[in-house]
C-alpha cells in the first residue's frame, strides 16, 4: 500500500511540476500538425509527409 501511495505522490508532483512550468513559460499552447489550425509548419511547406520525415 506504501508503494501505491508513493507512486501515485511522485506521479502527481511530476504533473505539478509540468503544469507550473507551463504557466511559468508565459506562451500560449499550440497543436500538432494532426490537430486544428490552420499555422502548420507541415502544411506551410506543401509537403505533406514533412512531419513524418525525422529532422537531421
Amino acid at each position: 500500500m506504501i508503494t501505491v501511495l508513493l507512486a501515485v505522490g511522485l506521479f502527481g508532483a511530476v504533473m505539478l511540476g509540468m503544469a507550473v512550468g507551463v504557466i511559468l513559460s508565459n506562451r500560449p499552447l499550440r497543436g500538432s500538425c494532426g490537430g486544428v489550425g490552420s499555422d502548420c509548419a507541415c502544411e506551410e511547406t506543401g509537403d505533406p509527409n514533412a512531419c513524418a520525415e525525422p529532422s537531421a
